[in-house]
């Protein structure tokens, strides 16, 4: 594969984009994705980003049966992740992290923090999290050069990765890490490993065992209470730090792992017309975030002083974690 990071120039946004409500989102490489109504289409140019068709071990992306020097790593994350993540103890979390009084820091003394992290739920990468970030934002800004805050939003869309490290409490992998789902409603066959989901105590829980459960249908997202993880702990830090990024910008980072919503549709019953706008822009969004992860090296410095313009633009100097 061939991810281009050259800076882009100004104002070559591409003219023939368009967001279409469709069936199927259709990526680049013919790989398809059943979304559903408001998937994304993207026309492609040339110039565009193309999608790889294997990871950084050599195999398909995100296929959690292939037999690599991952697979047993990741398995074993994902059964303690469905047994431990419980609608108690995403609710103990938030309490907790919302607080916000472990630390004072900037955005980009953040991501140097994440040059200490490797995300053992990642079955395509064994990458330290900036190389990730900054393939995923200069990728991004080539294909959206007018999108400011979208670059941005990937350059912090797994900052939260930081709960892993000691200073954070050194959460264990499998409430940091992994895809998301939601706790309270029925766990949907949809979520990767779903078989560990027979010894999480939730599911035994007659209120919780429906598919609804506790919600009610267009409910919005935001009143669904999401398994505990980096996703809504940079949501929170984020949202609680005043940014500016527009709520396009939040949503991604608080749904950018809610793999069994934007890849298989589960969960859709409880969206609100807000939620439907933004999971057009969360989709764009999926597409870089999964398949910039390769072996490609960002010269950091290089980009350096463009994304400390957008964090200055979006975000105080310092911010409360």
């Amino acid at each position: 594969m061939t991810i281009l990071i050259d800076q882009p120039v100004i104002g070559s946004h591409l003219e023939n984009k368009k967001v279409d409500e469709i069936n199927e989102l259709v990526l680049d490489g013919g790989f398809v994705v059943p979304n559903g109504e408001n998937a994304v289409s993207e026309l492609v140019s040339n110039n565009e980003f193309v999608a790889p068709e294997i990871n950084s071990f050599g195999h398909s992306f995100r296929d959690y049966d292939a037999e690599n020097e991952r697979q047993k790593t990741v398995e074993e994350f994902y059964r303690l992740n469905h047994i431990n993540q419980t609608y108690d103890f995403v609710k103990k979390m938030r309490e907790e992290y919302g607080k916000l009084n472990r630390v004072e820091m900037s955005i980009w003394e953040c991501c140097e923090l994440l040059n200490e992290v490797v995300d053992d739920s990642d079955p395509d990468l064994d990458e330290p999290q900036i190389e990730h970030l900054l393939q995923t934002a200069e990728a991004i800004r080539k294909d959206y050069p007018d999108e400011d805050w979208l670059h941005l939003t990937a350059l912090i869309h797994d900052l939260g990765k930081v709960l892993l490290l000691p200073v954070f409490g050194e959460l264990p992998q499998w409430a940091v890490v992994g895809d998301t789902h939601p706790l309270g409603c029925a766990f949907d066959e949809s979520i990767v490993h779903h078989k560990y989901f027979k010894e999480n105590p939730d599911t035994y829980n007659h209120e919780f065992n429906s598919k609804n459960g506790i919600y009610s249908e267009g409910c919005g997202l935001d009143n669904v209470m999401i398994s505990w993880g980096h996703d809504d702990y940079m949501y929170l830090v984020a949202k609680e730090n005043g940014t500016t990024l527009p709520q396009a910008g939040l949503f991604i980072v608080r749904y950018h792992s809610f793999y069994p919503l934007h890849r298989c549709g589960a969960y859709k019953q409880f969206m609100n017309k807000e939620d439907k706008e933004n999971l057009k822009w969360l989709h764009i969004f999926n597409k870089y975030d999964l398949y910039s992860k390769s072996k490609v090296r960002v010269d950091v410095e290089k980009v350096k002083p463009y994304y400390l313009s957008l964090i200055e633009k979006y975000f105080p100097a310092k911010l409360r974690w």
